[in-house]
């Protein structure tokens, strides 16, 4: 109903939709820009912490168990629903704005670039991924190993205990539903963008709203014969696909782009990330007006948009990843696309960059066409416009995909099959939404996708500190029982990594009960 309600008003009233959201988003970057600094930083350590700690040889099912996916299609499509269409979208464009306009230094200069490196890779890197690895660890731990249903608010049961099956747990799962539908259409709303920005490139097609709600109603159509197929069907394929397809167009850059350069620009970058990353986590510029309106526009936007995507990556990370442990499931979540993402966007905003500074055209255009204007001055051009095309509309129709999946679980009581009908109407839902964001956005169409990501990541953010809490709680009373310190009681690990899954699963009530009575308040 309150889904159904935000498309009503943004379809009747869509530009004072877009300044009542555009009002409400300058308010909380305002004065709560500071706390998402914090919060995103802190659950970096928290995921370290877990990883250097006995909770790390805990496994998300039981002791026995397989993993679902092998690890090369595992990673291929927690990547794709994380992230796909934004490193596409911004993976030349973020740099070259950077360039022109960094935080502190003079635009355009050498020291601009280095900054416009650093700051890209601050936000693809560590901080989005240990939003989306602390809501999908706690879900699969709760789901996976305590035999709950896949819904979010099951995974506070050990703070609030059967409250969470009441009034509690409707508000907690109503906030994921509204963070993961705005989260989803900000991405989908972005990707209709950058095809628009392809075929006005490759066909001459005019870049507007109308073309790009054509361009949704056709992808939707896409992801909906994708959904019905089913998850291991159609979301592994697509995903395996689009890395295919990333992979082929990383490489042919990094080979006809400056590559000595792209490599050095990584190598120095990526030290510049690590050697600064305290002081980038928690930079809020209070004394620094010129920077801390940049940090609004960028840096909080980002945290605000990975965590009102985190319910959404979150649990379909947490259904891809059964059967492996916390640690591996860290290190994988953590480093494998943050390093992914640094190569990404050396290759292509180095390349950017540098092609611009050739053609100062490109610095003033919009951010959908400044790749394709790019491609333009290379070889193949056209051939690299198509293959950018084909995969944004791939990642387009596997995070939509994806999303209807994890809506349908969402809305039908944690199943980990809901029906076609259900993801139908979700994916319907999420087109609408996109669309509604595009024309409250106006000309740029970006205002009112960002507005709408930080306004939905704020209440959102509670429930994702209570799930840190509440893993670290349960997980903490597993350790105590298994005795799983750094030299761990033999008799009981023995029995914990023997067992089979019979003998888990006709134990698993027993095993809780025993951890309510050894541990006060679990």
């Amino acid at each position: 109903m309150a889904i159904a309600i935000v498309v009503i008003l943004g379809a009747i009233f869509p530009s004072e939709f877009g300044e009542v959201a555009g009002g409400i988003s300058s308010w909380i970057t305002k004065y709560i820009g500071w706390y998402y600094m914090i919060l995103t930083t802190m659950l970096v350590f928290f995921c370290v912490f877990l990883v250097l700690s006995p909770i790390g040889k805990l496994k998300l099912g039981a002791p026995d168990e397989k993993p679902e996916f092998k690890t090369i299609s595992w990673l291929a499509m927690l990547f794709s629903a994380g992230m796909g269409i934004g490193l596409v979208f911004y993976g030349a464009s973020e740099p070259i704005t950077h360039f022109m306009s960094p935080p502190t230094e003079e635009g355009g200069t050498d020291e601009a670039m280095m900054e416009a490196m650093r700051s890209t890779f601050l936000h693809y890197g560590f901080h989005a991924w240990a939003m989306y690895g602390v809501v999908a660890l706690g879900l699969a731990y709760a789901q996976f190993r305590r035999g709950e249903v896949g819904l979010l608010s099951k995974v506070l049961r050990p703070i609030f205990g059967d409250r969470v099956d009441g009034p509690l747990g409707i508000v907690v799962d109503v906030l994921s539903v509204f963070a993961t539908v705005i989260g989803v259409a900000v991405s989908l709303g972005i990707g209709a963008m950058q095809i628009n920005g392809g075929v006005n490139y490759l066909l001459g097609v005019p870049v507007n709203t109308f073309v790009q709600g054509i361009i949704i109603v056709i992808v939707t159509i896409l992801f909906l014969m994708s959904a019905w197929s089913g998850l291991s069907k159609g979301i592994q394929y697509l995903s395996n696909l689009n890395m295919i397809m990333a992979g082929l167009l990383f490489g042919v850059i990094l080979i006809i782009g400056p590559t000595l350069l792209i490599l050095n620009m990584m190598t120095a970058g990526t030290g510049q990330y690590l050697g600064t990353f305290l002081q980038q986590s928690f930079d809020i510029a209070p004394l620094n007006e010129q920077k801390s309106e940049w940090l609004d526009t960028w840096t909080v936007y980002y945290w605000g948009w990975w965590m009102s995507w985190s319910p959404f990556v979150g649990i379909f990370i947490a259904r891809v990843s059964r059967g492996r442990t916390v640690r591996e499931f860290i290190l994988a979540v953590l480093f494998v696309p943050t390093v992914i993402g640094i190569l990404w966007f050396s290759t292509f905003g180095v390349t950017g960059v540098t092609i611009a500074e050739q053609v100062p055209a490109i610095f003033s255009m919009n951010a959908e066409v400044q790749l394709f204007a790019v491609f333009n001055e290379l070889p193949w051009s056209t051939l690299l416009s198509l293959i950018t095309v084909v995969l944004i509309a791939g990642f387009f129709i596997t995070s939509a995909d994806s999303a209807t999946f994890v809506l349908g679980m969402q809305t039908s009581f944690g199943s980990l099959t809901p029906s076609g009908m259900i993801k139908i109407i979700w994916g319907i839902a999420l087109a609408a939404i996109a669309y509604i964001l595009l024309l409250a956005g106006g000309e740029t169409g970006l205002n009112a996708l960002q507005s709408a990501a930080i306004i939905a990541a704020l209440p959102f953010s509670a429930v994702v500190v209570l799930m840190a809490i509440s893993f670290y709680k349960d997980a903490s009373a597993e350790i105590k029982y298994f005795e799983l310190t750094f030299t761990p009681h033999e008799e009981r690990y023995k029995e914990y990594v023997d067992g089979t899954l019979e003998e888990y699963e006709e134990n698993l009530e027993e095993y809780k009960k025993s951890l309510k009575d050894d541990t006060p308040g679990i």
